[in-house]
């Protein structure tokens, strides 16, 4: 029987007996409220971006609730040799920044939704340049998504990777431990919106809507109080 959201038998044991016992060494667990993540059906995870590893650390935490994570990645990615084809096996979806193409990878999405896929999407579209590492304005992807497709929205958030692999740095910090915190919140209620054309104010509303409840999960992750306006890279 095909897996229309899953890889391959092998390509997932392969991910998995590499990535678990590696996750494992490196990194101490904090993770809370799992139960949240819908076991079944049409998913999209909302997620803060900190490092270049937590798309793995929060694939092992999504595979372990007993979900396969649908990553969105950089285009570029697919054509490394070796690299490209590991990535499309475990079926990635090709992102193409700042083209006309770039609709194509929420297309791609939409029906992996239909096939009952969990879609793990990184509303930020890269890592946090917020000088505190809070989560920045989010693009509008991740709300299109949901409003076009009325798939839940479950906001996750994580605290932890940036101290094993700081952005912008090639070699990881690995002692002492780290610890990967996460924390999933309740599904956002993008109820308000439904009938409303998917453009415009009622994008971005809805993507401020993502963003605040990841947001909300991250500062009781840190135990910090998280500021009232997000960070703009566009300084609007």
């Amino acid at each position: 029987m095909r897996r229309l959201t899953r890889p391959s038998r092998f390509w997932e044991s392969l991910a998995v007996v590499i990535v678990k016992p590696l996750s494992r060494l490196l990194i101490s667990r904090d993770w809370r409220h799992g139960e949240r993540i819908p076991r079944q059906g049409g998913v999209i995870i909302a997620a803060n971006h900190l490092s270049w590893t937590d798309p793995v650390l929060l694939s092992h935490f999504l595979y372990d609730q007993g979900r396969w994570p649908v990553i969105l990645a950089k285009a570029g990615l697919f054509r490394v040799p070796v690299l490209g084809h590991a990535v499309r096996s475990l079926c990635a979806i090709p992102v193409e920044r700042a083209s006309s193409e770039a609709v194509r990878s929420l297309q791609v999405s939409s029906q992996r939704l239909r096939d009952g896929g969990a879609i793990l999407f990184y509303p930020e579209g890269t890592c946090t340049r917020d000088p505190d590492l809070w989560p920045m304005v989010g693009k509008t992807g991740a709300a299109r998504l949901a409003l076009e497709s009325g798939a839940p929205v479950i906001p996750v958030a994580h605290w932890g990777a940036h101290e094993l692999l700081p952005y912008g740095e090639k070699k990881p910090r690995l002692f002492p431990r780290k610890t990967f915190r996460v924390s999933v919140g309740p599904p956002v209620d993008l109820s308000g919106y439904a009938g409303q054309p998917a453009q415009g104010q009622v994008l971005r509303q809805a993507t401020a809507d993502i963003m605040a409840a990841i947001t909300v999960q991250l500062a009781e992750l840190r135990g910090e109080k998280a500021p009232e306006t997000p960070y703009d890279p566009a300084g609007r």
